[in-house]
């Protein structure tokens, strides 16, 4: 179904009992609701959450902003690397907005929040922002944007801004998706080549928007160092994170933990950075022994 949220169309469905502790689910850059794993989404409900999923703007059924062009990603480039300022259409800060503009249009006035990658940058601005909506925080594979980071390698750099051989062919992207999800995904538990084509494949048949993933990208980049605004947190919050993540170190969840208050750490072996079927039971678990709390 189609909310307004902070003045802008977003998609959003909900999963699991209508009186269920409402659970909020914010996905990573140029991902939609639909890459959050069935299987993920069926043990949080069947764990007796309300569970929330939406698409971010400018991405899947959601409102896009066509009208700011095509991002110019060589110029952010160069001037994060000469440290200037990067012109973007919007900032994570207007998507922290739409997130909780999401709960506003379901009536939701606190929940429980999950962010994934991006999803988990914009989560760290919706609990310094927006305390008082937060039961709980957690935190995956994501960064607090501290240039002191460790960033990706240059095979997860490389796969995340390359382009699909033939972008017209539907084929060609999915083949270009489960290239980039080879290279980034979790050695420790690789996924079946033809299981990851069926998953993305519905996604990108739902909705191919790269110009969208593109102006976030930009979002991202232009967001800056957050570490100053971390120990402003007060929301209990859970890092989860993957010792093989190529994208977002592991050195990131341990920053991000050392500089939340009261915050756990969950280092897993073997994850990368995705969300491995073998795995989501120990992390919904995990997710949900922490919303208890």
């Amino acid at each position: 179904m189609q909310v307004q949220s902070n003045g802008i169309s977003l998609e959003v469905e909900e999963r699991g009992p209508a009186g269920g502790e409402p659970l909020l689910l914010i996905m990573g850059l140029g991902m939609q609701l639909t890459s959050w794993p069935a299987t993920f989404v069926r043990l949080l409900a069947d764990a007796g959450y309300r569970v929330i999923l939406f698409d971010n703007r400018d991405i899947g059924l959601s409102e896009k902003f066509e009208h700011w062009g095509k991002p110019d990603l060589l110029s952010a480039t160069l001037l994060h690397a000469m440290r200037l300022k990067i012109p973007a259409p919007y900032h994570l800060e207007d998507m922290a907005a739409d997130a909780v503009g999401v709960l506003d249009a379901l009536g939701v006035r606190r929940c429980h929040v999950v962010g994934a990658s991006m999803g988990g940058m914009i989560a760290q601005i919706v609990a310094v922002r927006y305390p008082e909506r937060l039961k709980t925080l957690t935190l995956m594979m994501t960064t607090s944007g501290s240039r002191r980071l460790p960033g990706p390698t240059l095979k997860a750099r490389s796969a995340l801004l390359s382009a699909p051989r033939n972008p017209r062919d539907i084929e060609s992207v999915i083949d270009h998706s489960v290239g980039i999800l080879k290279v980034i995904g979790s050695p420790g538990y690789p996924t079946e080549t033809a299981d990851l084509r069926a998953r993305l494949g519905h996604g990108i048949r739902r909705s191919y928007h790269p110009r969208g993933m593109g102006r976030q990208l930009l979002a991202v980049v232009a967001g800056g160092d957050r570490t100053p605004l971390l120990s402003k947190i007060r929301t209990p919050t859970l890092v989860i994170h993957g010792r093989q993540d190529p994208l977002v170190p592991v050195a990131c969840g341990v920053d991000l933990a050392r500089h939340i208050r009261g915050a756990q750490l969950e280092l897993i072996d073997g994850l990368g950075h995705d969300l491995p079927e073998a795995l989501l039971p120990r992390l919904t678990d995990s997710i949900t022994r922490h919303a208890a709390k």
